[in-house]
C-alpha cells in the first residue's frame, strides 16, 4: 500500500489546532490531527475557556439570587450551593463540545493520531515528518504547530491540593473559606469574581501598579473600585516574597508600595502569572525556527523561518494569549496552505474580553498608548448608570470608553466595563476593522432598549452630543 501523505499535519488540537483542521478538511485538502492527550480541545476546552465560564456564569445566577428581594422575588436569600451539582454542569458542558470535536473531525475527514509528535528536520523531497510517541511517523507537505501553553509556575513552588494553577482550581472538592490570588490578569480577575461570589474571603496580590494591566487605566480604576465594593481585597505593586504551607492552609508573605511586609493566610493559593509557550520538546532545535524565550516567529501568513512549517496560538511572540486568537491564525495559515485568499491578523484589532463581574472588553489603542503614538484625540465616555436596559436588568456599574482621533474622527479604540461587555465589544471590533468613524457610528441606528445603546452614547460622548447623559 502507499504511504499516505497529507496536505497539513497539525500538532496540538486546541483552539488552533482543531479549527486549522476543520478548515483544511472544508477547503479540499487532506489533514491529520495529532494529540498527545485522550481528549481533544487543548486547555481552552478542558481546562480554561470553557469550564471557567461556566463557573462565570453559575456565580452571575447566585448573585441574582442574592438579590432576588430587588427583583420582588423572595425566598432566595436562604439559597444554596450544591458544589457536586455545580461541577457536575461544568463537565457536562466539556464532555458535550468534546463528542462534538470529534464529530467535526470524521464530518470533515480529519484523520486523528494519538501520540505526542516532534518535528525531525526540514522538508525532504517536499515532505516533512513528525515522529509520534510509540515509534510513528507522520508524512505531510506542510506541518501546522498548535502546541498551546501551559501555567507559568513561581520557582520553587510545584501545584498541589492547595497550591494551585488553572487546572487544580477547577476541580476542587469543596468551595474554599479564603483564596489568595496572586495575578490580576484575566484569569486572576475571574477566579476571583467566581469564588467571591460563592462566599469565598478573597485576596490579589499583584506586582504591577494596576488591575488588568493590559487594560485602559480607567478600566483598572472602575475594576479596583468594584472589586472594592464587593469586598475583594487587592494589593498592586506588591511583591510576593514567600509561599509556605501551614498546618491547615497556605500563607503568603508579601510587601505593598509601602514596604511593610504582611503575612496572609488562607485556605487555598492560586498562581496566576502568566502562561508558558509549550515549545521546549517538539523538535525544533532540528529546524530553522529560533525561538524567543520559547515562543515563535511567523510571516503574516503564519509560516516559521522553516519553509512548510507554520505555527499558531499561544506559542506566537507578538499575540495575545487567546482561543479567539488562535482560531484565526489557524484559518489563515490553513488557507494560505490551500491557496485561498486570505488576510493576515492586525494586531490592533483583537478584543480582549475578561468574564469578571464587572465584564471588561477592548479593542484599539487605550487612550495613553494612542497619545505616546503621538496621536491627537478626543474621548468619549459613558456610564452604563444612564443606560435604561442596564436598570432593567440591575446591573449599573461601568462604562463605555471611546477613543478618537480628534481630526479625523476615526475610532481608534473601544474599552468597555460593565454588563455583558464581552458581547457588545464585537461591534467595535467591526467598526476598527472598517476602519469607522465617530460620525459613521453615530447615524448607526442601535435597538432599542439594549445595553448596546451605551456603544452609541458613547461614540456620541466624543462630540459631547450624548442624548443620555
Amino acid at each position: 500500500m502507499a504511504e499516505t501523505i497529507y496536505d497539513v499535519a497539525i500538532i496540538g488540537s486546541g483552539p488552533g489546532g482543531y479549527t486549522a483542521a476543520i478548515r483544511a478538511g472544508q477547503l479540499g485538502l487532506k489533514p491529520c490531527l495529532i494529540e498527545k492527550n485522550e481528549k481533544l480541545g487543548g486547555t481552552c476546552l478542558q481546562v480554561g475557556c470553557i469550564p471557567t465560564k461556566a463557573l462565570l456564569f453559575n456565580a452571575e445566577i447566585y448573585d441574582h439570587m442574592k438579590a432576588g428581594k430587588d427583583f420582588g422575588i423572595e425566598g432566595l436569600d436562604g439559597a444554596k450551593l450544591n458544589w457536586t451539582t455545580i461541577q457536575d454542569r461544568k463537565n457536562k458542558i466539556v464532555q458535550k463540545h468534546t463528542k462534538g470535536l470529534e464529530f467535526l473531525m470524521r464530518k470533515n475527514k480529519v484523520e486523528v493520531v494519538k501520540g505526542y509528535g516532534r518535528l525531525t528536520g526540514p522538508r525532504k523531497d517536499g515532505v516533512l515528518t513528525v515522529e509520534v510517541q510509540g515509534g510513528s511517523s507522520i508524512r505531510a507537505k506542510n506541518v501546522l504547530l498548535a502546541t498551546g501553553s501551559e501555567a507559568k509556575m513561581l520557582p520553587g513552588l510545584e501545584p498541589d491540593d492547595r497550591l494551585l494553577t488553572n487546572i487544580e482550581i477547577l476541580s476542587l472538592k469543596a468551595i474554599p473559606k479564603s483564596l489568595v490570588v496572586v495575578g490580576a490578569g484575566a484569569v486572576g480577575v475571574e477566579f476571583a469574581s467566581i469564588y467571591k461570589s460563592f462566599d469565598c474571603d478573597v485576596t490579589i496580590l499583584e506586582m504591577l501598579p494596576r488591575l488588568v494591566p493590559l487594560e485602559d487605566e480607567e478600566i483598572s480604576k472602575e475594576l479596583m473600585r468594584s472589586y472594592n465594593k464587593r469586598g475583594i481585597q487587592s494589593f498592586v505593586g506588591t511583591k510576593l516574597d514567600k509561599v509556605e504551607k501551614t498546618k491547615t492552609g497556605i500563607a503568603a508573605t508579601f510587601t505593598p508600595p509601602d514596604g511593610k511586609q504582611q503575612k496572609l493566610e488562607a485556605e487555598k493559593i492560586l498562581i496566576a502569572v502568566g502562561r508558558a509557550p509549550q515549545t521546549a520538546n517538539v523538535g525544533l532545535e532540528k529546524t530553522k525556527i529560533k525561538p524567543e524565550r520559547g515562543f515563535v516567529h511567523t510571516d503574516g501568513w503564519m509560516e516559521t523561518e522553516e519553509p512548510g512549517i507554520y505555527a499558531v496560538g499561544d506559542i506566537i511572540a507578538g499575540f495575545p494569549q487567546l482561543a479567539h486568537v488562535a482560531f484565526m491564525q489557524g484559518m489563515v495559515a490553513v488557507a494560505h496552505i490551500a491557496g485561498k485568499p486570505a488576510r493576515p491578523l492586525n494586531r490592533n484589532r483583537i478584543p480582549n474580553c475578561t468574564y469578571c463581574e464587572p465584564q471588561i472588553s477592548s479593542v484599539g489603542m487605550t487612550e495613553a498608548a494612542a497619545r505616546q503614538a503621538g496621536r491627537e484625540v478626543k474621548i468619549g465616555k459613558f456610564p452604563f448608570s444612564a443606560n435604561s436596559k442596564a436598570s432593567i436588568v440591575g446591573s449599573h456599574e461601568g462604562f463605555v470608553k471611546v477613543v478618537a482621533d480628534a481630526k479625523y474622527g476615526e475610532v481608534l479604540g473601544v474599552h468597555i466595563i460593565g454588563p455583558q461587555a464581552t458581547e457588545m465589544i464585537a461591534e467595535a471590533v467591526v467598526a476598527l476593522e472598517m476602519e469607522a468613524t465617530v460620525d459613521d457610528l453615530m447615524f448607526t441606528i442601535h435597538p432599542h432598549p439594549t445595553l448596546s445603546e451605551a456603544m452609541f452614547d458613547g461614540i456620541e460622548s466624543v462630540y459631547g452630543l450624548s442624548i443620555n447623559i
